[in-house]
């Protein structure tokens, strides 16, 4: 049915374009960061072939964690001249490099040295692609930008340790590298044939501050200073739980096969629905309280793992999923709107707090499986998102 004046099709097709638009966006976002958490899929399978300790196998996995701080700042703070569509489609064939390289290597130092490589890589892709999008789209068209990258992301978790976990029981773990080595690929073309070729990555301004001025800057600020710690705690509680969490799920009671640990990541389900909400979240409960209620979720949801029940460990994966990536949401969102000046350096900064965050949690909730078992894991863990929801209650809602 089309009305008198025919706005209806107008529309129709404005809406068919906009979901193919944010559908792509999307799609880079998962193809940018599927290659992040994939291996902690099959971490025992790991441990296995280069006979390390699981602590030892947890660190050089998460290694990439270390890369994604480093590019964080580095884009941040020099990133200024680089051109978005060639800087992000140049990063993701680079990507692909110390991918395939991961499919041949036997020495442990090796493998973590090219997760490192890769999440310098998926990094400065990441960033580029964020700066990307908040240059190209109207202030209400980032938001629904964002919100379309930030689903792909977690997308990226859920399908990616699947398909790892898939092709490494089916294939071995050298195929699974190779696999996700051709994703890369796949992501460098696609960015090259849908975005648009831009210019620098923030206009200089007059009386604009030192890339060195602008990163101090964010340190005087409470709220920044408060966020950049929470997004450390919550990714510190990320890596700690879904690294080691596969230890428990492969060992007995539950004693999962790979490819039946693969399948666990479903629970990474519904934080792709839920994810997109965090900005309403905000709106109605305020950053801090926001935070507080999705971090709350996480801390139900920790509490669960510790029992020998399937279903009721699969139910506390899934509240985890929900609550970091919302609380994440929120807080990165929060960064953004706080920040008075130099955005590019609060998200750097903020990026670089966030992954640190990552590789620490891996190696201190390594060392404490290997030596105090997984309970004690748990409560380091919930301790970790009571000190951010501690953090939190400083937010205020920004006038604007």
């Amino acid at each position: 049915m089309t009305s008198s004046d025919g706005t209806f099709p107008i529309r129709f097709r404005m809406v068919a374009a906009d979901s193919l638009r944010f559908g792509i966006i999307a799609l880079i976002a998962f193809l940018t960061l599927v290659d992040l958490f994939a291996a902690q899929a099959i971490l025992p399978s790991l441990v296995v072939k280069f006979d390390v300790s699981r602590a030892t196998m947890g660190v050089a996995v998460n290694a990439s964690t270390f890369g994604m701080a480093i590019a964080g700042v580095a884009v941040a703070l020099f990133g200024r001249n680089i051109d978005r569509r060639n800087g992000i489609w140049i990063t993701l064939v680079l990507l692909a490099i110390p991918t395939t390289l991961l499919s041949v290597t036997d020495d442990i130092a090796t493998f973590a040295l090219l997760r490192v490589a890769q999440g310098l890589c998926m990094s400065t892709a990441f960033t580029l692609t964020v700066a990307y999008l908040a240059e190209h789209y109207s202030a209400g068209q980032t938001t629904a930008a964002l919100a379309a990258y930030v689903t792909g992301n977690v997308a990226s978790n859920f399908f990616g340790r699947i398909l790892s976990a898939a092709v490494a029981d089916s294939f071995g773990i050298s195929a699974n590298f190779l696999t996700f080595a051709i994703l890369n690929i796949t992501g460098a073309l696609l960015v090259w044939l849908t975005l648009k070729k831009t210019g620098r990555m923030m206009q200089a301004e007059a009386g604009r501050e030192p890339a060195g001025q602008a990163w101090r800057v964010q340190f005087l600020n409470n709220e920044l200073r408060n966020c950049f710690a929470i997004g450390f705690l919550i990714l510190f509680v990320f890596i700690g739980t879904f690294t080691y969490v596969n230890f428990q799920l492969s060992a007995a009671p539950i004693s999962l096969s790979p490819m039946a640990l693969g399948l666990v990541y479903f629970v990474f389900l519904p934080s792709m629905l839920t994810t997109p909400l965090a900005g309403r979240v905000a709106r109605r409960f305020g950053p801090g309280r926001g935070i507080g209620i999705t971090l709350g979720i996480a801390i139900a949801g920790l509490l669960a793992l510790i029992s020998p029940n399937l279903p009721v460990v699969l139910a506390g994966m899934t509240l985890i999923a929900v609550g970091t990536f919302l609380g994440q949401a929120i807080a990165t969102g929060h960064v953004s709107r706080v920040a008075a000046s130099d955005k590019a350096a609060a998200s750097g900064t903020y990026l670089a707090s966030y992954y640190s965050g990552g590789l620490v949690g891996s190696f201190v909730l390594g060392q404490a499986y290997d030596r105090l078992g997984w309970t004690a894991c748990v409560i380091i863990l919930v301790m970790a998102l009571i000190a951010a929801m501690t953090l939190a209650r400083a937010l205020t809602t920004p006038r604007n």
